[in-house]
């Protein structure tokens, strides 16, 4: 498979430093949770349900702020917000050792709503420094980057916590997160082009017109991308319970995100690949088969197989739908919203897959999370097919 399109990504100036300092901004937020919830089970003695109180607020609070902070990334620049998010989650996570759990519950919340917005701060430079026909590979390669920093975070997060102590963790995870801060800040990549921050006036288009059935379309199959992901994770550890397999869960969950990341390495190479109704489709119905195969955990490893293939083209190719649908003026906005989306599938996914299989079997799981995959991805393929509302020329 030729590599020479990631090599010409990064040979355009700005891309290599930005995508070094936005993986290595993206390491302590993918331990976040782990090591949180280790911490509030060991250390503090409370229950898994404790602790999934404390992710929720947190996820909650992303979810809710994610658009805000876009906006205000639109209205004033990377530099404020990546100062004012740095130094909250910094002073969070250095003291979330020290404070009792109801405290912590309530810190959780804003924490989460201002935590460092990496992924959409990378979305927005990649729009900003890469031609559009690059776009596909440059969003690929930030996906395979984020497949990577999943397979090595959590795992540090463990180590550390279990190796030392969660204290130790939890205070590293906000050492990093502020100098990863710093080091944005200092680097400070571009937002918009210069041929767009040119054009800008200040002004916003109105949210009805730039938020059109085509952006709500592709947001809703994010969402429902996100749904069949946690869903096909949550079914996996329940079958892997039911088997006994328990012990395999970290060789299942390595063997799913290597297949993805290969899909994402080979989805920015080609010359054409599928768009993201397609690959949603396909990330669906393609995690159904498994719900006939729950054991051995190796047979099932491989039956994942292919739907994890799916995975980083599908969250790339939403990406590139969004940057493509969205102004330059409400960009930051926009990828908020991509963000809030994908809270949005976690937090419905796992409930509505965990009531299946507490009713029924864990495979039973597995064609819920597709079956639902596909109810979004059928609800969007309508929006899309009805005629767009005519966009509203804003003055520039």
């Amino acid at each position: 498979m030729p590599l020479q399109p990631y090599l010409r990504v990064l040979r355009i100036p700005g891309m290599p430093a930005s995508t070094v300092a936005i993986a290595l901004a993206r390491l302590p937020m993918t331990a976040m949770s782990i090591t949180l919830t280790l911490h509030i089970v060991s250390d503090l003695g409370r229950g898994y349900g404790a602790a999934g109180l404390v992710g929720t607020a947190t996820t909650a609070g992303t979810a809710v702020a994610a658009p805000l902070v876009g906006r205000m990334i639109d209205r004033h620049g990377l530099r404020p917000v990546v100062a004012v998010c740095g130094i909250v989650s910094a002073a969070f996570w250095t003291s979330s050792p020290h404070l009792p759990y109801p405290v912590l519950l309530v810190a959780a919340l804003p924490a989460g709503a201002l935590v460092l917005p990496a992924g959409s701060i990378a979305r927005q430079v990649i729009t900003a420094l890469v031609a559009e026909p690059q776009r596909r590979t440059a969003f690929s390669l930030d996906a395979i980057s984020l497949e990577a920093t999943f397979l090595i975070g959590p795992a540090i997060g463990i180590a550390v916590a279990t190796g030392l102590s969660s204290t130790v963790a939890l205070t590293g995870i906000g050492a990093v997160s502020a100098v990863c801060a710093a080091a944005l800040y200092l680097l400070n990549p571009p937002t918009r082009t210069p041929e767009e921050a040119e054009r800008s006036t200040g002004r916003r288009p109105p949210l009805r017109v730039w938020l059109d059935r085509r952006l709500f379309a592709t947001l809703l199959i994010a969402i429902g991308a996100l749904f069949v992901l946690v869903g096909t994770e949550l079914a996996a550890l329940a079958a892997l319970r039911e088997s006994g397999d328990v012990a395999w869960t970290g060789a299942l969950i390595a063997v799913m995100a290597v297949a993805s990341l290969l899909g994402g390495l080979v989805h920015g190479a080609v010359r054409r690949s599928l768009s993201q109704l397609p690959l949603m489709v396909l990330l669906a119905v393609l995690v159904l088969p498994a719900g006939l195969v729950t054991e051995p955990w190796w047979l099932l490893a491989l039956v994942l197989i292919p739907t994890n293939v799916v995975c980083a083209p599908t969250l790339a190719a939403t990406t590139e739908s969004v940057s493509r649908l969205a102004p330059p003026e409400v960009r930051g906005e926009a990828m908020g919203l991509q963000d809030s989306a994908t809270r949005i599938g976690l937090a419905l996914g796992s409930p509505v897959v965990g009531f299946v299989i507490d009713s029924s079997q864990p495979g039973w799981g597995f064609v819920a999370a597709g079956a639902g995959g596909l109810v979004f991805a059928a609800v969007g393929a309508a929006l899309q097919r009805r005629p767009a509302r005519a966009r509203v020329r804003v003055p520039v």
